[in-house]
């Protein structure tokens, strides 16, 4: 390989292993914002589901990672280091191997999952008291957001206890439609309202949420696939400079 190759391969690996760097610091930013987030749907579940704290901080785990080993990686390509090139390799492998693993649990799991997050929400509806507590803010900032009422309809409220034990009509304040009167509803608890049919959203933010997703699939499978070619991107520039920073050194051992 010419000295040209060799140099625009140190560079491109470096280029690659810069963007993986950035790539590591999106998905750290991600599992932060699964961790600290209070106003959509995963601070509603992120109080009861166990799974979802443990994979926002998965996720943090791998995105410092995935940091760090682009920067060894840049180091390794500029300065031509085999042992760091050849544990970037190793680590980018197992990372790739790790995220298709992840993928194809989720897949089979998507059902266990659907059925959590329906438990999770109705548990969230039953006891909602209005009370400005994450969860509630959470899930009031979704109706509202994604103009919804309850997970599957509008009559997920009727097992609320607030609402059982209320002489008056009392619905969501968050499932209010906006164009309809009265316009100066408040963004969370209750409102009550005196005519047969409730000034509410009938459809269900699960069918919101999932309507949210199809739409915007292709941008998500994008990025994952992104990141994928970048990972076998910089596996094949690792190992071919990897090979020729091995050839140039037995090239320079003496011959007897």
């Amino acid at each position: 390989m010419g000295k040209g190759c060799i140099a625009a391969t140190k560079y491109f690996l470096f280029f690659f292993n810069l963007i993986f760097f950035i790539f590591g610091a999106t998905i750290m930013g991600f599992g932060l914002w699964i961790l600290l987030d209070n106003q959509s749907l995963i601070a509603v579940l992120q109080d009861s589901s166990m799974v979802l704290k443990a994979v926002s901080y998965i996720l943090i785990g791998v995105g410092s990672f995935s940091m760090i080993l682009g920067f060894l990686g840049c180091l390794g390509a500029i300065y031509e280091i085999r042992c760091l090139l050849g544990l970037y390799f190793t680590c980018l492998l197992l990372i790739l191997l790790g995220q298709v693993a992840a993928a194809v649990l989720i897949y089979f799991q998507r059902d266990s999952l659907r059925t959590e997050t329906s438990e999770i929400v109705s548990q969230v509806i039953e006891t909602y008291t209005g009370q400005n507590k994450t969860a509630e803010q959470a899930w009031d900032y979704l109706q509202r957001t994604m103009q919804c009422c309850g997970w599957l309809g509008s009559e997920d409220w009727d097992v609320n206890h607030m609402i059982k034990n209320s002489s008056e009509s009392l619905y969501s304040c968050s499932c209010h439609i906006a164009s309809l009167q009265p316009f100066n509803v408040t963004d969370s608890g209750f409102c009550s309202d005196a005519s047969s049919k409730l000034p509410i959203y009938e459809t269900g933010c699960m069918d919101k949420v999932g309507s949210w997703l199809f739409t915007n699939y292709g941008i998500i499978l994008g990025i994952c696939l992104g990141v994928a070619v970048i990972e076998l991107l910089g596996m094949i520039l690792s190992m071919g400079l990897c090979k020729t920073v091995h050839q140039e050194d037995y090239t320079k051992v003496p011959k007897y």
